[in-house]
């Protein structure tokens, strides 16, 4: 073994002592950060960004991501979007205002989902740079758990692009929330116009509200929930330039804004969590709604999976070792 390998070794080593300890009567992980609530002790964040982080709910990290690794996931998107390359297990989602439309390629698709285990796409999740980062916030045992490259078209004049103030939380049957992070990168310039995100600061330190599909004129989008009552609350427009990551807690109400402009506003992003993470049951809470929903689009495509199997069968292992997920 190289000696800048074994360091390596020794210090995830020493990381994992001092962040994970075990719980032997229980027989799960328990988490100990003396300092901050909600990253790990780590050699890479400085302790602004730390601090950052546990006040806002959210961190940018500037040029995380190579070009030509994010030009190589956009004509991989426009290829499947072209039905050059198959779909598998992946979903391809259009937007509403545009599937009735003459709208082909990637004009009409706004989304492919669960793209972990696709060749190209999951070049992002083993990507080392951006998993020393996730490590920061869920240790070191990581488990890709949502993944999706995002495109948002020009709007079609119905304000479909945009998406409705909510918390990711609300669509995951595990815990702890603490966690559990997004990685959201931007694959072209992200601004205002093109609907950029924007985020609440500070409101990941609340509990998750209820959501539902928007009380909104036009249209709104298949799964885009949303909480009610945040619209008019100071919001931090996050602009970013191509290959920008920001990470940011599954509590934190967040959102975006329609895209303006003719051209696209691409992004690619997962939700890691720590393998140490469990399942819970949701059936009852303020989550069975989108349970029940997401269970009802499993059944349609012949499949009877409870709400946590199907989240079993999108996630996949990207450092470390098996636990709970």
């Amino acid at each position: 073994m190289k000696p800048v390998d074994r360091m390596t070794v020794v210090w995830r080593h020493l990381r994992q002592n001092v962040s994970l300890a075990f719980n032997e009567t229980a027989s799960t992980y328990s988490f100990e950060y003396p300092d901050f609530q909600y990253t790990l002790p780590n050699n890479l964040m400085t302790t602004e960004q730390r601090k950052f982080y546990d006040d806002n709910g959210y961190l940018l990290i500037k040029d995380l991501i190579p070009h030509s690794l994010l030009d190589l996931f956009r004509q991989h998107f426009i290829e499947i979007c072209e039905k050059k390359i198959d779909v598998g297990i992946m979903t391809l989602m259009k937007d509403i205002s545009l599937a009735k439309t003459n709208a082909q390629g990637e004009y009409l698709y706004n989304k492919v989902q669960d793209i972990a285990y696709d060749e190209v796409f999951s070049k992002y999740m083993f990507y080392p740079k951006l998993l020393d980062y996730v490590e920061c916030f869920t240790g070191p045992n990581i488990k890709a758990m949502h993944s999706m490259l995002i495109n948002k078209p020009p709007d079609a004049g119905t304000l479909s692009s945009r998406h409705p103030v909510h918390q990711d939380l609300h669509y995951f049957p595990f815990r702890p929330a603490k966690r559990i992070v997004a990685s959201w990168t931007a694959m072209e310039r992200v601004t205002v116009d093109n609907g950029c995100l924007f985020v609440l600061p500070g409101t990941h330190k609340g509990n998750l509200h209820p959501h539902t599909y928007p009380d909104w004129d036009g249209a709104v989008n298949k799964m885009y929930h949303g909480v009610q009552g945040f619209d008019n609350h100071p919001k931090v427009f996050v602009e970013m330039e191509k290959g920008d990551t920001v990470f940011f807690h599954p509590l934190l109400l967040h959102g975006s804004g329609p895209n303006l402009t003719k051209g696209f506003r691409k992004a690619i992003s997962f939700h890691f969590a720590a393998s140490e993470c469990e399942y819970i049951d949701v059936k009852g809470t303020i989550q069975d709604n989108i349970r029940q929903e997401v269970e009802e689009i499993a059944r349609r495509r012949g499949a009877e999976l409870d709400f946590c199997t199907i989240w079993r069968a999108k996630s996949r292992l990207a450092r470390g070792i098996e636990v709970n997920l």
